[in-house]
């Protein structure tokens, strides 16, 4: 499965990419990658990885073309984003900040990164530009259904969302770690902000979740009793 991306600026300046959702990683791939990408160069505190086996980090690697890219452009500057998955298309006139967190959460999502790849069942039903409250609603919908399967294999089910909890408590870190990473390198915010996008998702999910649910209660509810 590959999702495309096309962000375009003006006349001069259109970028495209191709996400293939099911990818290992290339560590040969990484030896012209930037410092930046090197797994000890501001590693994330929760890193799982071994810098004995691992020379890069392989969400860095994967991320290092669309940073080098807008590594110089503001967050505020306008862009027509489209995206391509197999089941639909989509287009947007967005500031470039909603469209690369659309990009960059997609790639993240699917790399060999242990932490960042428990996000792959998102990546794969990709929505983007999704508000909040429809980040909300998917997020904890897939982990719903992941402890109804549990459940009915005969393994624990965490209906209590405790899991979903501490999951976004680790991403936030990574997020942190990440900013750190391409601080130096970015000239323009772009890229800054739309990590701190993720910042804020996170964190809805790990220390507001209940009020988050909250939010969306009545829209999920309006239907009556289904049962």
């Amino acid at each position: 499965m590959a999702i495309e991306y096309r962000i375009n600026l003006d006349d001069e300046h259109a970028f495209s990419y191709r996400i293939e959702t099911d990818r290992s990683f290339d560590a040969a791939s990484a030896d012209d990658a930037p410092k930046w990408t090197r797994l000890d160069y501001n590693q994330c505190s929760n890193c799982p990885l071994s810098r004995e086996q691992f020379r890069h980090c392989p969400a860095a690697v994967d991320l290092h073309r669309v940073i080098e890219d807008f590594r110089g452009l503001p967050a505020i500057k306008r862009a027509e984003v489209q995206v391509r998955t197999p089941e639909r298309e989509y287009r947007k006139n967005v500031g470039l900040e909603e469209g690369l967190r659309a990009l960059l959460g997609v790639i993240m999502a699917t790399s060999a990164c242990p932490l960042l790849g428990k996000l792959k069942p998102m990546a794969t039903q990709h929505l983007p530009f999704a508000s909040n409250q429809e980040f909300i609603t998917r997020a904890v919908s897939l982990y719903l259904m992941r402890q109804y399967f549990n459940y009915r294999e005969g393994r624990h089910a965490d209906w209590e969302l405790k899991g979903l909890v501490r999951l976004y408590q680790q991403l936030q870190l990574v997020n942190q770690a990440f900013w750190q990473r391409i601080h130096e390198t970015c000239v323009g915010d772009s890229n800054l902000k739309a990590f701190l996008s993720f910042f804020s998702m996170s964190s809805s999910m790990s220390y507001s979740l209940e009020a988050q649910l909250q939010k969306v209660r009545p829209v999920l509810m309006s239907g009556g009793d289904l049962g």
